[in-house]
């Protein structure tokens, strides 16, 4: 498998950002609905005797339609037991279509070519707010990393219909509250300072890290508000971060990261980091770039003072025949050293 290692140039902390970007409206939100119900019209891939949940669902399916069977005398391969997940959008009308995933539960093999029966979605409080039926597509929905396929899952493209609207009023508030997407005392009070500046009154006030109150103006409505508010653009303080996905080896992280002087083993790799004026490694090393140098028994890494960041330790690491999990695996032990100061994320 290929490893694509990624870095991207962060010159600054602090840019420009419209606050839409950076928080979101209390109370308006995805709302998340499942459900249960048959696939059929599958090629002999469906669940088989031992899924006893799905004959018993047939025999019930089938006794709604003046059908009386007993669940032991099915033996049909071209049905399948699936769960129903779909995201309901905020603002959702009656009628209106969206995107349903259909998992599988029992033992079957495959639900391509499979149809969905219709199935009631219901949300957490138990209610039916929407229906979904139709075609299963697999496709690519389904292929995750080393190009592994997982037929027994898939997606109906437009296969959900709104029947019970989530009511939102927004209209007729007067305060509505902004949440900040990651919990920054920075962040909350430049949105706080960016509003009122931009209406020349107090009408917003940072209540904490991550929550903003807004009080609507007398001459506009709370949707012209919140219209305006959400194009407003405020100083966003970003925190340096370094992404790391374990399953494909993927390492994303910001060039202006710096690592401080650290020495530690892994394996058979030995880093030693030592800021200095001046690149003074021995003769012989092999310069990485201007700032950094591979020592001659490979294992050293001299640097200038101030330039040890992440970007180029993992352009070392990769010069020194470093894996992708070797490289992780130091990246976390020097985050748990306190080598690096930036937020580690496993993904």
């Amino acid at each position: 498998m290929r490893t694509i290692i990624l870095f991207l140039l962060l010159a600054t902390t602090i840019y420009a950002a419209k606050i839409n970007d950076v928080a979101n409206i209390v109370g308006v939100r995805q709302n998340h609905l499942i459900g249960y119900s048959l696939v059929v019209g599958l090629k002999k891939t469906g669940d088989g005797t031992t899924s006893k949940f799905t004959l018993q669902s047939i025999a019930n399916m089938l006794k709604a339609m003046n059908i009386d069977m007993k669940p032991i005398d099915i033996k049909s391969k071209n049905v399948a037991a699936v769960v129903v997940t779909a995201n309901l959008n905020p603002f959702s009308k009656q009628g209106d279509k969206f995107d349903i995933t259909v998992s599988s539960i029992g033992d079957a093999k495959s639900l391509e070519g499979g149809t969905l029966l219709m199935t009631p979605l219901k949300g957490v409080d138990g209610r039916i707010y929407a229906l979904a039926q139709g075609p299963i597509s697999i496709g690519g929905r389904n292929t995750r990393g080393g190009g592994e396929t997982h037929p027994t899952a898939g997606l109906i493209y437009e296969g959900g219909f709104v029947e019970r609207e989530i009511n939102i009023d927004l209209y007729n508030q007067k305060y509505v509250t902004l949440s900040l997407k990651e919990s920054n005392l920075k962040n909350s009070v430049s949105i706080q300072k960016a509003i009122n500046s931009f209406y020349n009154t107090q009408v917003a006030v940072a209540m904490d890290p991550r929550t903003i109150k807004l009080k609507k103006p007398e001459n506009k409505s709370m949707i012209e508000f919140l219209a305006e508010v959400q194009d407003i653009d405020m100083d966003y303080n970003a925190k340096n971060k370094i992404i790391i996905n374990e399953r494909t080896g993927t390492v994303i992280a910001g060039v202006g990261i710096n690592i401080k002087p650290i020495i530690m083993t892994h394996g058979d790799i030995t880093i030693k980091i030592k800021e200095q004026d001046s690149i003074d490694a021995p003769e012989g090393s092999m310069n990485v770039d201007s700032d950094m140098a591979i020592g001659l028994n490979e294992n050293e890494l001299y640097t200038k003072k101030g330039t040890t960041t992440v970007a180029n330790l993992v352009r070392s690491l990769q010069k020194l025949g470093a894996t992708p999990k070797d490289i992780i695996a130091i990246l976390e032990a020097m985050k748990s050293a306190g080598s690096i100061s930036a937020e580690l994320k496993i993904i």
